[in-house]
């Protein structure tokens, strides 16, 4: 079926329409160029009409509308060959009738795209792939799925949006390309975040709790009754004389501690009665003191009270 209008400066047909791979030119499926007669050549060389061709689409039984380049006047009268996504997009079937006119897109500044499947942005550099895809094809329509071949397989996209105008010219262009989410394209769960205890102290707490001291018993400076230094903290370095006395000392208590204070260094302090019992050892009769028990005051090996000996006869 071929309608022509001859008092019109438009190109106007009406063709059935075949897949590409009915010439053996699959190589077309990468792009949007069609194969129409040598008649549409001859016509559209007759006409004022803006280089490069540009065509719309229009499947009347559908309300489906695409727009397309053109390849090669090859076909047989009467009949063009489509790449096959294009009939499917225009829901077409092998030798529906399609209307094809020639018309004018502005070129494209900005486009949208949608790619069907996530594995697309698997690829290493999609936008170079998909720079290096488009070069095959003449004009973007807004709602159209195009095809892009890489490595051996088959990625399906949607024109989302298109800038300035719904159909844009992409033939010597600098356009914008924008990706939306794949349509497969699951967002992550966030995970359920656990309600914190009462009973668990706050982090900040935790640090302070570190830094206390542990108790330590026993702790301080040593002083020894005789009034020299200290060497051990512990109460081994108490003499056995010493601990004769210790219960006499716990009952004075501080006193005894007081009177520490006021005693010249190097010398013994027993007690607060020590000056009394110095004066009378002289006055002691020597069989007295032998009769009466002895007192395990003192270390055969500590020797104290040495000095000059004093007899009783003078």
């Amino acid at each position: 079926m071929d309608r022509q209008d001859h008092h019109s400066s438009s190109f106007e047909q009406s063709y059935r329409c075949y897949p590409v791979s009915f010439i053996d030119k699959a190589h077309l499926e990468k792009g949007d160029k069609i194969i129409m007669p040598p008649s549409a050549l001859d016509r559209l060389a007759t006409l004022h009409i803006d280089y490069p061709m540009l065509f719309e689409l229009h499947n009347p039984s559908a309300g489906r509308t695409s727009h397309c380049g053109v390849l090669e006047f090859i076909a047989d009268e009467g009949m063009i060959y489509l790449p096959y996504w294009m009939m499917e997009n225009m829901l077409l079937q092998e030798g529906d009738i399609v209307q094809l006119r020639n018309t004018s897109l502005a070129k494209g500044t900005f486009v949208k795209l949608q790619p069907h499947t996530k594995d697309f942005l698997d690829i290493s550099n999609p936008k170079a792939i998909l720079e290096t895809s488009l070069r095959n094809y003449s004009c973007l329509t807004t709602g159209d799925t195009i095809m892009v071949a890489y490595n051996n397989k088959k990625y399906y996209i949607d024109i989302v949006e298109a800038k300035p105008s719904s159909a844009i010219s992409i033939i010597e262009t600098d356009c914008e390309v924008d990706f939306a989410p794949p349509l497969d394209y699951k967002e992550p769960e966030k995970p359920k975040s656990i309600p914190r205890s009462n009973k668990t102290p706050p982090e900040g707490m935790e640090e302070p709790a570190a830094k206390m001291p542990r108790f330590s018993a026993f702790t301080g400076s040593a002083r020894r009754l005789d009034g020299k230094p200290a060497t051990q903290p512990t109460a081994s370095t108490i003499c056995p004389v010493l601990k004769h006395h210790q219960p006499e000392a716990e009952k004075n208590g501080s006193k005894l501690l007081s009177s520490l204070s006021h005693q010249q260094s190097g010398k013994l302090v027993f007690g607060s009665t020590s000056n009394q019992s110095q004066n009378e050892t002289p006055k002691v009769p020597l069989k007295k003191s032998t009769q009466e028990p002895p007192q395990k005051v003192e270390d055969p090996k500590f020797q104290a009270f040495t000095g000059k000996k004093y007899s009783l006869k003078g």
